[in-house]
């Protein structure tokens, strides 16, 4: 095998087909019910603890196992949940689609324009055909990538998607599988390319049931939601593959060209201790990836949400890790530090993490190296953390945002920052993202500032599990000053609607200029090939003047209330306010990006 050849791929998982085979191996008995005609079949085993059907299942067919006598329980690898994840699973055929995306050839994520969003609240339909009808908006906005929150089925309608259980399946609500095979397909031929958030580090506690059939997770590892999935104990083969193959799937099958992991610090994984040491299943799934990417001919990516601070996260499988974390071989991960800092900087706040972030040259080392803990000492976690970002790393393989899912959706409110930033402030923000040298990320609604909030929220129907969620949040708030009267409800149907994104907002004179603010910087990214760029700037951070310098282009905004000097430029080729081409000093709350 050559250096960077990737692992293959070889599932030990029986394929999905229409004998529905499913893993349970400790079951004495699995039978098959079949609701429509109410019919118990016995399912015959098979090795390796996998059973199938003694017949095939046509395409549309209702069915469910009971295990040793167990209730009916949805299949783990259901491609569909037409009731709800507690219900019977559907049959699905998945090449009843015709695709008309094949002239599509992919899209590199490292150094595209990312949009993040909600399908629930993106639009007022709340589902994948709705938004369908916005790919317009996104294509002329200068989007290269759009990352959608997770699909896979979930407890209720309405939900951020972090609770999923059926992860073979997309929810039901949203539309289904077919209404994610007709978004990406329209996707592609508004040259757009579709990233989807996935969550392998827990599942959520409504609706799940994959414990009935066999070991899918282990008390040996503990995540801040439950029992870790089983990645390294008895059984974790079949489980790793249940996992891998998901993703598989989704790149394959519904023609995605990224997936987001979620959390990837909580995907516990200690099987490089094993003896003989093993894979991590994260190394592991990014070379099949790799090799999926050159049997499809397309760029497929993995994008990692990871609380480490360490690059082994994105170093190439075959290559020794620089620090701490083993080499995963992801695209590119979050870069959380940058945002913190950009926060921290603009609006003054200094509570929690925040508070690490609001000392003097955190802006400056955060943006200007990805992390503000490079094996530092953070107070908020008080202790050292992080490991520098070795010389000569890709800045693009950082995905850095102004806001995002958690950064407004976990504020107790959920308010986002054109709350309390005036809107020179939001353009600072848009420029420094759009134009570091990172790969930008955007959340819905921030390119026109829209003042709708982003809460949280969920749609539980087991009382007790909603009482305790609703419960939990405002315990959670308490300890930083919130009245339990101001926090919003998770389960309250006007939760859901406050964080709908307002379209009408457009109309009004601020948006549409903040619009066309957004618009003139991904064009100029364009022009100045911005994508392919590679190389870190200088940072200053002099008089509350936040500098960029690149070799040939600088970015500057001036956050003090009076007149700054700037460097020496030759062009100015874009300014939030009209300024003179000859300028020496940026007037207060100005942003300007201009030639050396």
């Amino acid at each position: 095998m050559s250096p960077t050849e990737p692992r293959a791929w070889t599932s030990p998982a029986l394929p999905v087909g229409p004998r529905v085979p499913v893993w349970a191996p400790a079951a004495k008995r699995v039978e098959l019910h079949l609701p429509g005609d109410d019919r118990l079949v016995d399912m015959v085993p098979a090795p390796d603890g996998w059973w199938t059907a003694p017949f095939d299942l046509e395409p549309g067919t209702d069915y469910a196992f009971r295990v040793d006598g167990s209730p009916d329980r949805p299949d783990p690898r259901s491609a569909l949940q037409p009731d709800s994840v507690h219900g019977p699973s559907r049959t699905v055929d998945p090449t009843a689609w015709q695709w008309t995306d094949q002239d599509w050839t992919g899209k590199d994520l490292l150094g595209s324009v990312i949009y993040e969003l909600h399908v629930g609240t993106f639009t007022p339909e709340g589902t994948l055909d709705g938004a369908i009808s916005r790919l317009g908006h996104l294509a002329e906005l200068g989007v290269d990538i759009v990352e959608l929150m997770p699909l896979a089925a979930f407890p209720g309608r309405a939900g951020w998607g972090y609770d999923g259980v059926g992860l073979w399946a997309v929810h039901e609500a949203y539309g289904g599988p077919d209404a994610l095979m007709r978004f990406v397909d329209a996707a592609h031929h508004a040259g757009i390319g579709v990233c989807l958030d996935v969550v392998y580090n827990h599942l959520g506690p409504s609706g799940n049931y994959l414990s009935v059939f066999g070991p899918y997770f282990t008390p040996a590892h503990h995540t801040p939601w439950g029992e870790a999935v089983n990645y390294d104990h008895d059984g974790s083969q079949q489980v790793r593959a249940f996992v891998i193959d998901s993703a598989l799937r989704w790149l394959r099958d519904f023609h995605i060209d990224a997936l987001r992991l979620d959390a990837i610090h909580e995907i516990k994984d200690d099987a490089e201790a094993a003896d003989p040491p093993q894979t991590h299943v994260l190394a592991e799934l990014s070379d099949a990836v790799t090799a999926l990417s050159a049997e499809l001919g397309r760029p497929l990516s993995l994008v990692a949400e990871a609380d480490l601070n360490d690059v082994g996260v994105i170093t190439p499988t075959d290559q020794e890790p620089p620090a701490t974390a083993p080499s995963l071989g992801m695209t590119a991960q979050w870069a959380d530090d940058v945002h913190h800092a950009l926060h921290a900087r603009l609006t003054g706040e200094d509570q929690g993490y925040y508070g690490d972030f609001a000392e003097p040259g955190a802006w400056a080392k955060a943006y200007g190296g990805a992390f503000l803990h490079n094996g530092t000492w953070s107070t908020f976690r008080g202790r050292v953390w992080g490991a520098p970002v070795p010389e000569g790393t890709d800045p693009r393989r950082f995905v850095v945002f102004g806001s995002n899912h958690d950064q407004v959706g976990n504020r107790a409110v959920g308010d986002r920052p054109s709350a309390g930033l005036d809107d020179a402030a939001l353009a600072a923000t848009a420029a420094l993202v759009l134009l570091s040298p990172y790969t930008p990320m955007l959340f819905m609604g921030e390119e026109w500032g829209t003042r709708t909030p982003f809460q949280f929220f969920t749609d539980h129907e087991e009382e007790d599990l909603a009482r305790s969620v609703s419960k939990g949040r405002v315990r959670e708030f308490a300890g930083f000053g919130w009245d339990a009267d101001d926090i919003p409800d998770p389960q309250a149907a006007g939760t859901v609607e406050a964080s709908r994104l307002d379209w009408s907002e457009l109309e009004e004179a601020d948006h549409a200029r903040m619009l066309a603010w957004y618009r003139a910087l991904t064009a100029l990214r364009r022009d100045l090939a911005w994508p392919q760029r590679t190389a870190w700037p200088r940072i200053d951070e002099t008089d509350d003047v936040l500098t960029v310098i690149y070799e040939d282009i600088v970015v500057a905004t001036n956050l003090s209330g009076r007149q700054q000097p700037v460097p020496a430029v030759t062009e100015v080729l874009l300014s939030w306010d009209p300024v003179d081409s000859d300028l020496t000093c940026l007037p207060p709350g100005q942003t300007l990006v201009a030639r050396r």
